[in-house]
């Protein structure tokens, strides 16, 4: 591709609205600029070279045609004349090379983020805005005292999970070319690299970016289960593995430089989850089967990775006996392991018999190796190895070895703490129903599910207290569901108590629902040596009617005598998930972003009311209308008291590449979270008297975004023949990117209801429209405008963060949206045999459209969109042009390939190139 430098516009907000063609690169943007041209070059010489330079000269044409129709203001016509009816192979090299350059340019965003953070570094303070450094300084100058901070750092806990729910996801073989990219890029950071060290990188980069075109985006075979586990496994053991210790390093720097010799120790407070093998709910192939594989192999992992460490420190601690002193009790380990592994003691070479350290450490990794493969020799569990570990480390401070050796240790030490021998946590969901199913064949009652909650309550405190005389403990449709709670049973002795995370029950309404898991599991017998489960058993409330009723069922669950005998064997705290997605294509963005905060202040209430501590688990997904958006926003945007030094939250989709694909970037997001959590812990807002008027306010906007977003998505009766008209909904339903089905299996045939909320929100943002974020939005708002004014808005927005929280998280989807490239995709809808629906539809939506822009500006008194954020809506400018041509290749596709009955042909092909091309330029998908 050429180089874009006359395409790509800077980041100076004084050159905001000039034309596209002529904007140039911010001063402190060059060295940006540099990596963006570079590769920019390098994509063109790889074009041309892999299918010729008239195909690159066509894609420049196709790329001017875009940029004249975003300059002029020309229609989307004009673009589409460019791009008709072209041979289905040759559309998908098409997009397949502007995908190639959102590779580059996306590649080089993140790595001059990195180098954003290496210049704070040098700076004199070095404190970034928002990581550890910054947040802790702040803190201390605010007052907060090391004893506060000491206080509340033994229940900081800090967790992303990662899903296998992708609307991106990378091949691995793709990830490692990528990452070979990024460390050419960055090894020039400072500019020291000679001229031949240049061209070396040069010429790896080019060797990366050829073979990544050389490789399919997907398999092409729908990814199983294993494949889901190997690609979340690149994050953990690849990028969070490598910077955890780091991380822990900079907040201890952060403590020691602003509370010297008070600075508190820092415990382990960082842990990882993940749904990959645990997540049951509408996915039939998650089992009990693929509970045991996915432990087993982070298992094998997280060991692999200890023996590698092992290895790296046994270079390092040669210490001889002769030269310095080595406790007594490293010394007797060593005679321990001796006895217990006689052969690994044979093989430790006779020339290292004077460096213990070296001795211990190859016997360690030799009883790693034991444990891997279920040898007596093994280790018990992940204790007895940070006993080894804490041995070493005790040794070498004793013996003046921490420059010698204890900085590794101690890295070593904190891997051990957090990964375990599980590496992450595996959560397990599924949905009430199939419990209910379960207990209506156990029970031998098929109206079990339609009983009153009372009745079902009074049935399961039976069955927990041992009354199981009437169970039909052969039963076939509860076989899978007693498995999975058996497995559990088997597996947790092996891998730990830490290797299950809560057990999340989807669609949760009652009380019945959370004591059909402890019945169910006591039946199974997965129970511990007192008879108690040993599972946090997490409710998740997803649509906005549960949400509301969050508060009544906890408090009945609380009120309960058996499950309150649970609640006390567990600590007396109560894990419970949010559901954001649901909600929100349940009632729409702004009353599910109400229901979820209500929800929040309600429980938390509660566990003041009633002596238990809950945690709040937030299923967010990638884009904003799934919760998406700015992780340390959000924890400030919270309800006093709901953070509480806790943050679990799902990340899923491309987020996750986003934001862990980079180790640099992995470092920089756990540090803005946990930031995030520091500042709302220990510093949260003060109460604020216009509250109380906000709220009613906000209300009055959620109940009526509510019943305009219902009007459409739920009631109108075009609306699901025009969503999948108007929407690429049918291929993404055909996309083998992830192993769960796209529908409900209790789903009608491609209703609304019955499609999951990912290929909704998903299939919106393909079409450039983004509705799911914004319909709804503009008819509450200008009625909460006509009736209190835009300075009472504007004021909202201003000093309550939850409020400007959900007006910025609007106006980024609007500025990403194009109307006039989604009126392309309504026009599929004209010509159905139910009549012109783009006719009846496409008017209504394009207004609400522009009532929510025209309220949005009203409110952030501006004139264009993201007028107050220079940076991203450049960088919303410097993609455009290039995701046009392939949304409009694919309105094109899309009629070829329906009026041919939808084909498993190459036209299904191509337009599966279009979906991986457009979700690589929004960003912000499913």
């Amino acid at each position: 591709m050429p180089s874009p430098d006359p395409a790509h516009p800077s980041i100076d907000s004084h050159a905001a609205d000039a034309p596209l063609r002529i904007v140039d690169f911010a001063p402190t943007d060059t060295l940006l600029r540099d990596d963006v041209n570079a590769l920019g070059v390098l994509v063109g010489e790889i074009l041309a070279e892999q299918r010729g330079p008239a195909f690159l000269a066509e894609v420049e044409r196709v790329r001017q045609a875009a940029i004249r129709r975003r300059e002029s203001a020309a229609p989307v016509a004009e673009l589409a004349d460019t791009l008709a009816g072209v041979e289905f192979a040759h559309a998908a090299d098409l997009v397949r090379a502007f995908a190639s350059y959102f590779q580059a340019v996306n590649l080089a965003e993140r790595v001059h983020r990195i180098r954003r953070r290496r210049e704070h570094e040098r700076s004199r303070d070095g404190a970034q805005p928002g990581g550890l450094r910054d947040v802790v300084a702040r803190l201390a100058a605010e007052g907060v005292s090391a004893a506060e901070v000491a206080e509340l750092l033994p229940r900081l806990r800090i967790e992303p999970v990662f899903t296998a729910h992708p609307t991106e996801a990378v091949r691995r073989a793709l990830l490692e070319k990528e990452r070979l990219i990024v460390s050419c890029l960055v090894a020039d950071i400072d500019r020291g690299r000679t001229p031949g060290e240049r061209r070396a990188d040069r010429e790896r980069i080019r060797l990366a970016l050829t073979a990544s075109w050389q490789t399919a985006e997907a398999p092409p075979v729908k990814p199983s289960v294993a494949d889901e586990f190997e690609h979340i496994s690149f994050y953990l053991s690849d990028v969070l593995y490598r910077v955890l210790p780091v991380f822990h390093e900079v907040f201890e720097e952060a403590l020691r430089d602003n509370y010297g010799e008070d600075a508190p120790v820092l415990p382990a407070m960082l842990g990882f989850g993940t749904w990959v093998g645990g997540d049951m709910d509408g996915n039939p192939n998650v089992g009990a089967d693929t509970i045991a594989a996915t432990l087993s192999g982070q298992r094998a992992l997280v060991l692999g990775a200890y023996r590698s460490d092992l290895g790296a420190l046994s270079e390092l601690l040669s210490q001889s006996v002769s030269r310095i002193g080595v406790s007594p009790e490293l010394l007797a380990r060593i005679e321990q392991y001796s006895v217990l592994m006689p052969r690994a003691q044979e093989r430790l070479h006779p020339r290292h018999a004077d460096m213990p350290y070296r001795s211990l450490l190859a016997l360690m990794s030799e009883r790693l190796w034991a444990t891997s493969h279920d040898e007596a020799a093994g280790y018990p569990d992940a204790a007895a190895f940070l006993a080894d570990i804490a041995l070493i480390e005790h040794s070498l401070s004793e013996h003046a070895g921490e420059h010698a050796g204890g900085f590794a240790v101690r890295r070593l030490r904190r891997r051990a703490e957090c990964f375990g021998f599980h590496l992450a946590s595996l959560d397990l969901r599924q949905d009430s129903a199939m419990h209910d199913g379960a207990l209506a064949a156990l029970l031998d009652d098929p109206d079990w599910a339609r009983h009153t909650v009372d009745a079902r309550v009074a049935v399961l405190h039976g069955l927990l207290d041992g009354s199981r005389e009437a169970v039909q403990p052969d039963a076939a449709a509860a076989a899978s569901t007693l498995a999975v709670f058996r497995a559990v049973a088997d597996l947790r002795p092996r891998h730990g108590e830490r290797a299950f995370g809560p057990y999340i029950i989807s669609m949760s309404r009652s009380a019945a629902d959370a004591l059909a898991v402890l019945a169910l599991a006591g039946i199974a017998g997965c129970v511990d040596g007192e008879g108690r489960v040993p599972l946090d058993v997490a409710p998740l409330f997803e649509t906005v009617d549960d949400l509301d009723a969050a508060a009544d069922t906890l408090r009945a669950l609380f009120a309960d005598p058996v499950y309150r005998r649970h609640l006390q064997a567990r600590g007396n705290r109560q894990v419970v998930m949010l559901g954001y997605s649901d909600s929100a294509k349940d009632g729409g963005i702004v009353a599910s972003r109400w229901a979820l905060q209500q929800t929040q202040i309600a429980l938390t209430a509660l566990a003041h009311d009633s002596g238990v501590r809950i945690a709040f688990f937030h299923g967010r997904g990638g884009s904003l209308s799934r919760g998406g958006g700015k992780t340390e926003r959000a924890v400030i945007a919270a309800p006093r008291g709901s953070v509480d030094g806790q943050l679990r939250l799902t990340e899923q989709g491309e987020v996750i590449h986003r934001k862990y694909g980079i180790r640099a970037l992995a470092l920089r997001n756990l540090e803005q979270a946990t930031g995030a959590v520091l500042r709302a812990t220990l510093r949260p807002r003060p109460p604020e008297p216009r509250e109380g008027r906000w709220r009613e306010i906000a209300a009055q906007l959620a109940d009526d975004a509510r019943r305009h977003y219902r009007a459409l998505v739920h009631e109108h009766p075009d609306f699901p023949a025009y969503f999948r008209a108007a929407t690429p909904i049918d291929v993404i339903e055909r996309l083998r990117i992830g192993s769960r089905p796209s529908k409900r299996a209790s789903g009608g045939q491609g209703g609304v209801e019955s499609l999951r909320a990912i290929p909704w929100v998903f299939a919106w943002s393909q079409n450039r429209a983004g509705l799911t974020a914004w319909y709804g939005v503009g008819s509450a708002l200008e009625t909460a405008l006509r009736e209190h004014g835009d300075a009472a808005l504007a004021e909202m927005a201003r000093d309550w963060p939850f409020f400007g929280t959900l007006i910025d998280d609007v106006e980024m989807v609007l500025a990403k949206s194009d109307m006039a490239i989604f009126e392309r995709y309504s026009l599929l809808a004209a010509p159905l045999p139910d009549g012109d629906l783009h006719a009846r539809l496409y008017p209504g939506i394009a207004a609400e459209f522009e009532r929510t822009r025209k309220a949005v500006l009203a409110i952030k008194r501006e004139d264009e969109l993201l007028a107050g954020d220079p940076r991203l809506r450049l960088s919303i400018r410097l993609r455009n042009p290039y995701v046009d041509p392939i949304s409009v290749l694919q309105v094109d596709l899309l009629a070829r390939w329906r009026a041919a009955g939808r084909p498993d042909d190459d036209v299904l092909q191509a337009l599966v190139a279009t979906v991986n091309g457009i979700a690589a330029g929004i960003q912000n998908t499913g």
